[in-house]
C-alpha cells in the first residue's frame, strides 16, 4: 500500500471513530510514521474528492484538519523533500 493511501485510510478510520482536530492528526501520525502535515493535507484532499464518502461528520472533520494544517507554517517533520516532489533534473542538450 502506498504511503498516501495508508495515510488516507488512517485519516478515514480516525474520523469514523469520531476523532477531530489535534486528536485526528495525532491518530494519523501514530499509525503512519512518515505522515507529515503536507502528506495529511494531500490525503485529506483525496478524501474530500472521494465520491463514495458521504458522511457529513467525517467530511467536516477531514475538511477542518486539512484547512488547519494547510494554513500552518511548515513544521520540522515537513522539512524533507518527498521523493515524488523532487524536481526532475534535465540534462544539457
Amino acid at each position: 500500500m502506498s504511503g498516501r493511501k495508508k495515510i488516507y485510510e488512517a485519516l478515514l478510520e480516525g474520523a469514523r471513530d469520531g476523532l477531530k482536530d489535534q486528536a485526528l492528526y495525532a491518530y494519523v501520525v501514530d499509525h503512519c510514521a512518515k505522515a507529515s502535515s503536507k502528506k495529511i493535507v494531500r490525503a485529506s484532499l483525496l478524501a474530500l474528492s472521494d465520491p463514495d464518502l458521504k458522511d457529513a461528520s467525517i467530511l467536516e472533520a477531514i475538511y477542518a484538519l486539512a484547512i488547519k494544517h494547510r494554513l500552518d507554517p511548515v513544521e520540522a517533520n515537513d522539512a524533507h523533500v518527498e521523493e515524488e516532489d523532487k524536481p526532475v533534473k534535465k540534462g544539457k542538450k
